[in-house]
């Protein structure tokens, strides 16, 4: 991205006057608009960077973590079913 205006390009910006030219005060109210846009649109960007780097970081740390293997799930599944093949109404309050 490149970017070729900011804050004190906009401000330090002299425009040649010419007979007919635009009103210099009606100029100078619009560049001061945009000065104020582009310093409520550079902290925002500024913002989302920031949240953009801790996010990166959390998503790093959850990645470190260690995941449940589907394995272990399969473990249980086969465990609880044989629980019930072998002791079948014993576990279900029925003797």
């Amino acid at each position: 991205m490149n970017i070729q205006l900011d804050v004190h390009t906009i401000f330090n910006k002299e425009f040649r006057t010419a007979l007919r030219g635009y009103d210099k005060e009606d100029v100078d109210e619009f560049l001061d608009l945009i000065i104020q846009d582009y310093d409520a649109f550079n902290q925002r960007i500024e913002q989302l960077e920031r949240e953009v780097a801790q996010l990166k970081q959390y998503a790093s740390k959850q990645s470190e973590r260690p995941q449940p293997s589907p394995a272990n799930y399969d473990i249980l599944r086969r465990l609880a079913h044989l629980e019930n093949h072998v002791f079948g109404d014993k576990l279900n309050g029925n003797e």
